[in-house]
């Protein structure tokens, strides 16, 4: 890949990918839905994704060094409040939003969790955010709005501040992970998914729900695994490359990718509003992808630990031959450079 291009991958693909897998969760979910209580669903789609990952992480082990940094304890409090936000508080704000609220008018509130992501980030976290990328979320917000819009607008009761409760939450918890992305993406996502979906049944058993027929809990374990499990995995990933704004501006592409796996799947007509969402999400995607960040900019000295290889940022001994990726303790040296780059593990510096 071309040095103009070399900033775009992985982060990219892996942002999209993980959009991708996102959005292609609610068709098939609603395909369940006749069979099993919502509530019960959710706690079985977290279930899935961090039995899954724990399975994928024990065949790992055993044929491979995952190349990883592990959690460490100053890492802990941030993953607690990424599973407390993301994985407990949003989903039940919305399962109980959803009973006080239309369905039309908080699919359009969903939306906010986008925007949440990337006002946290710039606000909170001071990730540079230009113009461009501005122009960009704000034209894939849009669409993702006309996407949703029912025309009956937004009702703002209880239900619907319960919705964009829930959206904040997810928003503060894409800006905890971001915190921890450097350690490995599949042990975060499976203890995300695993506390999460015994809570999320527990809720559902109180709630007076059954666990269904053999079939469908093995349907949903799957969609839950590819759906949230993999696909958080890949969003962590991505986080460590692109920041959270970008990440975050990303992946509002899921809705519309949900919605064109609706129209394959379900038979939902194919409409203008869909076309018009489409175009508008296009258009911030090409923004993005356009997007060059680049200026003379200063690495201070630092320590930390990750998976990298020996790329322009990663220039030190090592005692013997080693495989990359590879994940150790290591110290950057002081550098002035100019490229291409986004706000990653190595360029959350400050701009004037």
């Amino acid at each position: 890949m071309s040095d103009d291009h070399s900033h775009l991958w992985p982060g990219v693909p892996l942002a999209l990918g993980s959009a991708a897998l996102f959005g292609a969760t609610p068709p098939l979910s609603k395909l369940l839905l006749d069979a099993v209580n919502p509530f019960m669903l959710a706690g079985l789609l977290y279930l899935g994704a961090g039995v899954g990952l724990a399975l994928y992480r024990l065949l790992r082990r055993r044929v491979a060094a995952s190349g990883e940094a592990q959690l460490q304890r100053q890492d802990l409090p941030w993953l607690a409040l990424a599973i407390g936000t993301g994985g407990i508080v949003g989903p039940v704000l919305l399962m109980f939003g959803l009973t006080l609220n239309t369905a039309s008018s908080s699919a359009l509130l969903l939306n906010l969790e986008g925007l949440a992501t990337m006002a946290i980030a710039w606000l909170v976290y001071r990730e540079n955010v230009d113009r461009r990328l501005l122009f960009g979320a704000l034209a894939i917000l849009v669409g993702a709005l006309l996407l949703s819009w029912q025309g009956s607008g937004v009702a703002f009761n209880l239900g619907a501040l319960l919705v964009a409760g829930a959206c904040l939450a997810w928003g503060l918890d894409n800006n905890f992970t971001r915190r921890i992305s450097a350690t490995d993406p599949v042990v975060i996502a499976m203890l995300k998914g695993l506390v999460a979906g015994f809570v999320n049944v527990g809720l559902g058993l109180i709630a007076g729900a059954s666990f269904p027929a053999i079939s469908i809990v093995t349907a949903a374990t799957v969609v839950g695994f590819l759906g949230i499990g993999v696909s958080l995995v890949m969003f962590i990933l991505a986080l460590r490359h692109l920041g959270t704004a970008r990440t975050g501006a990303y992946y509002a592409l899921a809705p519309f990718i949900g919605a064109l796996l609706a129209i394959a799947i379900l038979g939902d007509p194919i409409t203008l509003k869909l076309a018009m969402a489409g175009l508008l999400m296009g258009v911030g995607l090409w923004l993005h992808l356009s997007e060059r960040h680049e200026h003379e900019h200063d690495h201070e000295h630092l320590e930390h630990e990750h998976s990298h290889v020996h790329d322009e940022h990663h220039q030190h001994h090592h005692d013997g031959p080693v495989t990359e990726p590879h994940s150790h303790p290591h110290v950057h040296t002081p550098l002035r450079h100019k490229h291409p780059h986004y706000p990653d593990l190595h360029h959350r510096h400050s701009h004037g």
